[in-house]
């Protein structure tokens, strides 16, 4: 602090003589530059000069802004009354839901899913088939399925619309994984992925759509909720580090998976046509995802899914047969829409 003052003191003294014109003798004095009095006058003057201009700037910007949102705020009521007259969702980017009709002419009701991603499963695919684990990561990716098994019997039982959920929201997290880290690689390699990504991403996607439909006949309680998101957390980070150190150990682990889905699918369908579990009318989410008819119920249902999970049984299998023969997926075309 003292040597602030003295800095300023000594400023004062020497700064005329240093920075100043040369002195003459015809000169006029300049009061206002001279003493302590007069540099104090000439800041006071600038810095109101400076305020006062600063304060009507700020207060024209504080009109334009109240003036531009009060705009803002009636074009969006406008836009709101429009779009509910409409129907039709407003966009300052010209974006607007497209209106999309089914095979009959109705109005399309799902945003999830388009009408030309609608199929028909094969149900008449063979649901026997199972890979003999052989060497030594086929029989580690075999006992690891069947360990995990064990706590969802217990903890499940046969409540097979709970279970399906269960199953659905693990049975998602492979496709999206395997498809991401291909996506990646095939950016950090600058080659093509031989349709795998898409295909992974299919899967993912109709994994993701047996979900939807069986949330609309179970309810899951809370701590089944809590227990969705850790074993998806959990199935995740493991996966994801699986498929890293090893794809065909992955792609083994999935089509066992997709195995004991259909074991499990199977029970499912088994107690329906026993009247152990009520013969609901089919969700219309799955009746045009399918294309089911009218009026399919809970069993048809079933049915395809079980068909879904066969079909990613296989291509899983296979991928990981094309990874234990030495080649690399993006050299074997991947076998999209194989439903």
């Amino acid at each position: 602090m003292r040597s602030r003052v003295a800095g300023s003191v000594l400023l004062r003294h020497l700064g005329p003589r240093v920075f100043g014109a040369a002195a003459t003798p015809a000169a006029a004095p300049r009061p206002l530059l001279a003493g302590d009095g007069g540099e104090r006058g000439v800041w006071a003057r600038l810095l109101a000069t400076s305020a006062a201009e600063t304060a009507k700037e700020e207060a024209a910007a504080s009109k334009d802004n109240v003036g531009s949102t009060a705009a803002a705020t009636a074009e969006a009521i406008q836009a709101a009354k429009e779009g509910e007259k409409s129907g039709v969702v407003s966009s300052y980017w010209g974006i607007a839901p497209s209106k999309l009709v089914n095979k009959d002419g109705a109005e399309w009701k799902w945003s999830c899913f388009r009408p030309w991603e609608a199929y028909t499963s094969d149900t008449s695919i063979d649901l026997t088939k199972h890979h003999q684990p052989k060497v030594l990561l086929d029989k580690i990716a075999y006992w690891t399925v069947k360990s995990l098994r064990v706590p969802t019997d217990i903890f499940f039982q046969r409540r097979y619309g709970c279970r399906a959920m269960m199953l659905e929201t693990v049975a998602a997290v492979p496709g999206m994984v395997g498809g991401m880290l291909l996506h990646l690689r095939s950016l950090r390699r600058f080659e093509q992925s031989g349709g795998w990504i898409r295909a992974l991403l299919e899967e993912a996607e109709n994994e993701r759509m047996h979900l939807m439909t069986f949330m609309e006949v179970a309810d899951p309680k809370w701590y089944e909720r809590a227990l969705v998101l850790a074993v998806q957390g959990v199935f995740f980070n493991a996966y994801f580090v699986g498929y890293l150190l090893s794809p065909k150990f992955a792609h083994r682990v999935v089509g066992y998976l997709e195995e004991e889905a259909i074991h499990s699918y199977t029970e499912f369908l088994r107690d329906l046509e026993a009247g152990k579990i009520e013969n609901v009318p089919a969700p219309r989410i799955a009746i045009d995802y399918w294309r089911l008819p009218a009026d399919a119920r809970l069993k048809d249902v079933v049915t395809v899914v079980r068909a879904d999970e066969a079909h990613h049984r296989d291509v899983n299998h296979f991928a990981a047969d094309i990874h234990f023969q030495g080649l690399e997926l993006n050299k074997t075309p991947a076998p999209l829409g194989y439903h």
